[in-house]
């Protein structure tokens, strides 16, 4: 009995070390590195919410953050935090969360670093059906929302179409989203042209992407992104590392690559709609958290989770830098998100460069 008892005790420790959780008849396997990447950033992420909410003209310490979400706060802490702070942070943490599970996604299905929706037009398809709700329609939060997905899925549904023969392949989904993206982002400068000032001012602080005054509705909008989308893509997650192994090898192994790539394609479309459609487009951000992510963790295939809360990561850090260094939270965090993804491509081309593979 002692025995058994000194044996199961081992046997946990053996299988987390290992990677695989066993209970009864089932049994749930993980990669141990990338799990502690995601706990790390999870934590990360959790202390630049309380940083960010903490900061302004208003000035809170963590601890009384942390009070007044117990509803110990100091007198008017509870509607500068609650009311006005914690939405921003909120739709920082769920736009970067689903746009960079989005970006590791489509990264995987193509095969390609830039792969990204926001490159091969998806987000681009979402920003101007936005642009048409706001400026045709003055559109609230719900019906931008609305127009965010219309516009999303129908250049997912032209870009699948343009580049199918006898199936999809990644680097004509990539080819043919690049062209996309520039038909697309010269009607959004016709959207602009036929605007007044007003509208046109209004969009274009949107299309660089903004968390300034966000509220509790926009986190509905970023967070029913999540609450459809995410757990579809985790459930297809396994399909999706047998994808990167080619066509061929995915249907020997049983794995429908058409039906399975199309499914893939509609979840990561609407994580990208319903986060532009929360915070506007963020440059670099599906881009760069999968390969961050990826870099982190040292392991093969897609990298949901890590790419995810790597991406939640940046833009929460990206909006308590604004604040920081600005003094002010009106600067969008677009801005120092394309400074800093330009940044890291540079250093990524050099790198690449100096190792001869350029």
């Amino acid at each position: 009995m002692a025995q058994d008892t000194q044996r199961r005790a081992v046997a946990v420790p053996l299988g987390l070390r290992r990677g695989r959780i066993r209970a009864g008849r089932y049994s749930l396997r993980f990669a141990p590195r990338a799990l502690l990447v995601c706990l790390a950033l999870a934590v990360t992420g959790a202390i630049t919410v309380v940083l960010s909410v903490g900061t302004g003209a208003y000035e809170l310490t963590p601890v009384e953050v942390l009070r007044t979400f117990a509803g110990q706060g100091p007198p008017g802490a509870e509607f500068i935090v609650l009311d006005l702070r914690l939405p921003r942070a909120l739709v920082a943490v769920l736009v970067g969360f689903g746009t960079g599970m989005a970006g590791a996604v489509f990264q995987s299905l193509t095969r390609n670093p830039l792969g990204s929706p926001d490159i091969i037009g998806f987000g681009n398809g979402a920003s101007a059906g936005a642009l048409v709700a706001i400026i045709l329609f003055d559109a609230g939060t719900a019906q931008t929302a609305l127009g965010a997905l219309v516009g999303g899925f129908a250049t997912a549904t032209a870009v699948y179409l343009l580049a199918w023969r006898r199936g999809v392949h990644g680097y004509r989904l990539v080819l043919v989203g690049i062209g996309a993206s520039a038909v697309l982002g010269s009607a959004t400068s016709f959207l602009y042209v036929r605007a007044d000032i007003g509208k046109a001012a209004q969009a274009a602080g949107w299309m660089i992407g903004s968390l300034n005054a966000r509220g509790w509705s926009d986190v509905r909008t970023a967070g029913i992104g999540l609450v459809v989308c995410v757990p579809v893509v985790l459930a297809h997650a396994r399909r999706l590392a047998v994808l990167e192994m080619g066509d061929d090898t995915a249907g020997a192994l049983g794995v429908p690559p058409e039906r399975s790539r199309l499914v893939l394609l509609c979840a990561g479309t609407g994580l990208t709609a319903l986060a532009v459609a929360a915070a506007g487009p963020i440059p670099f951000l599906a881009m760069a958290a999968p390969q961050l992510a990826r870099r982190l963790t040292r392991a093969t295939g897609p990298g949901l989770l890590p790419a995810a809360w790597m991406g939640a990561v940046l833009v929460a850090v990206a909006d308590l830098v604004t604040q920081r260094v600005t003094g002010s939270a009106l600067m969008p965090v677009g801005v120092v998100m394309g400074v800093g993804g330009g940044l890291y491509l540079a250093w990524l081309l050099l790198r690449e460069r100096r190792a001869h593979r350029l």
